[in-house]
């Protein structure tokens, strides 16, 4: 958000802030957060490059459609551990993992 944007919201009594700040996460809380919606963008990228649909990718990873509908929005129900298996079940390297998670 630009500058002045933030000083016109602020003017009508809006309060400017982070996630983190908002939520009251803690930094190691707000790194899961961030590596779950790395991971769920790069499941995304990763199944489409494949030319792999939802059903056929929850069959690669012996999941359901529903279940990795989930997993690909990052929904609080799925573990970190989850999407990395599903990941590796498209083919997913170490490296790319790595990737995506520093990135």
């Amino acid at each position: 958000m630009d500058k002045l944007k933030k000083e016109r919201l602020k003017k009508k009594g809006w309060k400017i802030g982070d996630v983190d700040e908002y939520l009251g996460l803690s930094p190691a809380e707000m790194a899961i957060v961030e590596m779950k919606a790395a991971l769920a963008k790069a499941l995304i990228a990763k199944r489409k490059a494949c030319g792999e649909t939802q059903v056929s990718a929850a069959i690669l990873a012996k999941t359901s459609q529903s279940r990795y509908a989930k997993v690909e929005h990052a929904d609080s129900s799925v573990s970190l551990e989850l999407m990395i298996k599903m990941f590796f079940a498209l083919g997913a390297t170490k490296k790319e993992l790595i990737r995506t998670l520093s990135a």
